[in-house]
């Protein structure tokens, strides 16, 4: 049972980090892409609903980060439908955006040098300077991608697109 549902739990993950990139990149070419930002939010929110549902005998810091993420996500969706990305919302959204899917892939690091041999054996404690490199990247990944997702898609209001009518 517990190996079925840590499949789910990584299959779900795995699919909010690809929706989550799809979206990231969208919003960096100046797309809302309405649909991949739904599966990218739902499936985010249940990764971090799910990953506390594992057994554990105390608060560990993959717990931590998935409440933070949560409290991210909340002010995400907020922005997005509640506020329809309007004024100071839109650059909310893209912010909490990119922020919700660098702890995935944040978290998506720290589970490959924990069950990856290779990396495992280059970081044995997560303490070690692989690690702590592997896990840099990832951030300054995340700040580039965010601040270029701000530029573009956080400025203001994207033009509508207007159908066109025939005069008659």
């Amino acid at each position: 049972m517990l190996a079925a549902f840590t499949l789910i739990h990584v299959l779900i993950s795995l699919i909010g980090i690809v929706t989550g990139f799809v979206v990231v990149f969208g919003m960096i070419e100046g797309k809302q892409l309405d649909r991949w930002t739904a599966w990218f939010l739902g499936t985010t929110v249940a990764t971090s609903v799910t990953g506390c549902f594992f057994p554990v005998h105390h608060i560990m810091p993959s717990h931590i980060v998935g409440a933070i993420s949560l409290v991210v996500l909340a002010v995400s969706i907020f922005s997005r439908y509640k506020r329809h990305m309007t004024g100071g919302w839109r650059r909310t959204y893209v912010i909490t955006a990119a922020v919700a899917l660098y702890f995935n892939v944040f978290v998506l690091v720290v589970q490959l040098f924990q069950k990856v041999p290779a990396l495992k054996a280059m970081a044995p404690t997560q303490s070690e300077p692989p690690f702590a490199i592997a896990q840099l990247i990832v951030l300054v990944l995340f700040v580039g991608l965010g601040i270029a997702a701000a530029k573009k898609f956080g400025q203001g209001e994207l033009p509508r697109v207007v159908a066109a009518t025939k005069s008659a």
